[in-house]
């Protein structure tokens, strides 16, 4: 699982590398995309523990959500938080159903 989870990190680190943010706002539009993609696939193929855990572990990230909120306002966190939850649960479930069709 730690070599899934360091592939995961490096994928999502050339990710951000390779899109260039301006902003705060920016920066958390695309941890949330990166968050959504990997909340999706976690639903879509229902992997085991060296891709689910180990790659989309590595891949998706609370601590970039968790430093964008501390950075922001009280309100722009609380959206933040909660444009995370509902847009990854979201992902998760349409993944799911993607699977079970």
């Amino acid at each position: 699982m730690g070599l899934g989870a360091g592939l995961g990190a490096l994928a999502r680190f050339l990710i951000v590398a390779a899109v260039p943010t301006v902003g705060l706002a920016a920066e958390f539009a695309l941890t949330l995309a990166i968050n959504i993609v990997g909340s999706f696939a976690m639903g879509a193929l229902k992997p085991g523990p060296f891709i689910g855990v180990g790659f989309l572990g590595g891949f998706t990230t609370f601590s970039a959500l968790a430093l964008a909120s501390a950075q922001a306002s009280a309100l722009a966190a609380l959206v933040f938080m909660v444009l995370s939850f509902v847009g990854c649960v979201c992902a998760w479930l349409a993944g799911d159903r993607l699977r079970g069709a």
